[in-house]
């Protein structure tokens, strides 16, 4: 079986245009959520999964006051656990705020202070993620509590 070439092969215009538009359609696209601080992003989903999965072992593992024949211990055990509801309370909050600030990125509202309409600096963000004011608002928010007495 003989093989003919005329010359050097090149793929024609055709063939060329097709292999632009697949690339193209495979090409995977930035999603709109995920486009801007996808650290911070990646950051709260560790911390909220770390939080629930504490919340989760908490509760498989709850220790039954009743276990405890003597009343010192007994009252031992409630006061740690007292100790553990104010705690998972607090992560209660911040799982909020957690929630409330992965909303703001698919709303692409993240990161911009809810006081001045202003953006708020990355670096505030790292250092505290579910923040929803910029740096002089949160200083006004304070002074004015402070105020207030």
């Amino acid at each position: 079986m003989k093989i003919r070439r005329s010359g050097p092969r090149t793929p024609s215009t055709k063939s060329q245009g097709s292999v632009r538009t697949r690339r193209s359609v495979n090409k995977p696209k930035k999603s709109t959520k995920n486009a801007k601080y996808p650290d911070i992003r990646r950051d709260l989903e560790r911390q909220r999964a770390a939080i629930l999965n504490d919340v989760g072992e908490v509760l498989t593992h709850r220790d039954d006051l009743a276990a405890f024949p003597d009343v010192s211990d007994q009252a031992s055990a409630e006061v740690d656990q007292n100790f553990s509801m104010r705690i998972r309370e607090r992560e209660r909050k911040l799982l909020k705020k957690i929630d409330e600030a992965l909303e703001r990125m698919d709303a692409a509202t993240y990161g911009i202070c809810e006081r001045c309409g202003g953006d708020i600096p990355y670096k505030r963000l790292k250092a505290r993620p579910v923040t929803t004011l910029c740096i002089e608002c949160k200083t006004l928010q304070e002074q004015e509590e402070h105020a207030r007495g």
